[in-house]
């Protein structure tokens, strides 16, 4: 599982969010923007805990140490700490 939080923006997250600012024809977005979406498909990953595990104790500890790593690595992209998403944004909005 930390391995999965700690690749999930750089593995998913960044190119879903680089993806819907082509479609939708926004070349140059702030980087706070950027950071946003790059979030908001994180936050992809909270549903995906919450909705296909079962509600049985195991998995509950499972949900809150998932819960405390997206935490931490959303808090890692808010704050700029973390270099994939911004070489991402970047290569984007300069290269694209």
């Amino acid at each position: 599982m930390d391995r999965v939080i700690e690749d999930l923006a750089r593995s998913l997250a960044a190119p879903c969010a680089t993806t819907w600012f082509k479609i939708s024809g926004i070349r140059d977005p702030s980087i706070g923007i950027y950071r946003n979406k790059v979030v908001e498909f994180m936050n992809t990953f909270r549903s995906i805990i919450f909705e296909h595990y079962p509600e049985i104790k195991q998995s509950m500890a499972l949900r809150d140490y998932a819960l405390k790593g997206l935490e931490k690595a959303i808090r890692e992209v808010n704050t700029g700490n973390n270099k994939e998403v911004e070489r991402r944004y970047v290569y984007y909005t300069q290269y694209n």
